[in-house]
């Protein structure tokens, strides 16, 4: 039997792109009051991760800060947590072979957006990140749902 390699690659990318990931979402109240994008505590920065991307829609994909969990990402999700203000501070999440990691320096008293977006790999989708400025992050997550955090898979 022959097998055709393109043919084989438009159903793994379609496998890829359909269907939906879903994780425990926060109450809309809590989603309500995050897009408010109020100012973090004194000496803490806020901090939102998003995924907005229309590839790997089935797939799930961790996100640590500072290398604790914050949780596992879904499409047209986001996360906001606090971090310390006034310094370095790391954003991973998987991929196919390795972690993708982010360090950005924060300000204190400043929210900052970080998107999550996936991107075809060998064997599976991979995820990597990306800083967004602050006003494109802010209509980005206005459209995403609170994902509670959780447990990474790993």
């Amino acid at each position: 039997m022959k097998i055709n390699h393109k043919s084989s690659i438009v159903v793994l990318s379609a496998l890829l792109m359909t269907g939906c990931a879903s994780v425990n979402m926060a109450s809309k109240e809590e989603s309500d009051k995050a897009k408010q994008f109020s100012a973090p505590a004194a000496g803490k920065s806020g901090l939102y991760v998003y995924r907005n991307s229309f590839a790997g829609k089935a797939l799930k994909k961790d996100i640590w800060v500072n290398g604790n969990c914050l949780g596992e990402s879904a499409s047209d999700v986001f996360f906001y947590t606090q971090v310390d203000g006034g310094k370095k501070n790391k954003i991973e999440t998987e991929s196919e072979f390795s972690p993708n990691s982010l360090e950005l320096f924060m300000d204190a008293g400043k929210n900052y957006f970080v998107r999550q977006f996936i991107k075809m790999g060998a064997f599976v989708g991979g995820a990597d990140l990306e800083q967004i400025p602050e006003e494109q992050g802010k209509a980005d997550v206005a459209k995403l749902g609170l994902a509670q955090p959780g447990k990474c898979s790993k």
